[in-house]
């Protein structure tokens, strides 16, 4: 094909890549009984150009997943014009400094983690009359190095943001340790929501999202084998 302003090289192949995940997707679930649409791919386009997630948008998917929420203001207000069922999670880090920024601009806000934060969310959501459905991001591996609410604090915490901060809580939200069987830690995540009667588990990735399919997952949050490697730099 030949390469225009409108195609650069390798978006192309964003449309291949979505089809083979989301027919992955859907050979999990139906493996595990379940039914595909019960599981919204979530593709995190991290690092990549505004130009890979109009690919994407082009090829009809509209759930995006960003880890900034700079980055994601530089991208996407214009693409949201552009399409207007488009849906935003936030799934990175969210200082409570940028609390208000989030709330305007993402639809679902996956990495709620301690009180701080939870109370900043629910006063620049009264402030903006605006309510982002939210997710409680459990550290189930205890990692020091990640964000999360330790298991032991996360039926409290959840209690908390439910009644004393009123957020709009669908779930909860787990990146497991690299080095263990995610399995473990898909299975603890959906038990705890389980208990709490909380329909939404957020919990798979590239390397792993058809083990979570099988555990519960009703999201995936897929980046490299949707939009490829990230830009270096």
């Amino acid at each position: 094909m030949t390469e225009t302003a409108a195609s650069p090289p390798g978006l192309d192949d964003v449309a291949v890549r979505l089809d083979a995940v989301k027919a992955r997707i859907a050979a999990a679930a139906r493996e595990a009984g379940r039914d595909p649409a019960a599981v919204t791919l979530v593709a995190v386009s991290k690092t990549h150009p505004a130009a890979a997630v109009r690919a994407a948008l082009a090829a009809g998917h509209r759930v995006f997943g960003e880890n900034r929420v700079q980055e994601a203001e530089a991208k996407f207000p214009a693409l949201r014009d552009a399409f207007p069922g488009l849906v935003l999670h936030l799934i990175g880090p969210l200082q409570t400094n940028k609390a208000r920024d989030a709330v305007a601009l993402f639809d679902v806000i996956e990495t709620v983690d301690r009180p701080k934060l939870a109370a900043a969310l629910a006063r620049e959501m009264d402030r903006l009359g605006r309510r982002p459905d939210v997710l409680v991001q459990v550290n189930t591996g205890e990692e020091p190095q990640k964000a999360g609410v330790l298991p032991a604090d996360a039926d409290a915490f959840i209690e908390a943001c439910r009644g004393e901060y009123g957020l709009k809580l669908r779930g909860l939200m787990c990146i497991p340790p690299a080095d263990e069987e995610p399995e473990l830690h898909f299975a603890l995540l959906a038990e705890m929501a389980k208990r709490h009667g909380l329909p939404w588990l957020s919990m798979g990735m590239s390397a792993d999202f058809e083990a979570a399919v099988k555990m519960g997952a009703t999201h995936v949050r897929v980046g490299t084998a949707v939009f490829g490697h990230r830009p270096a730099g």
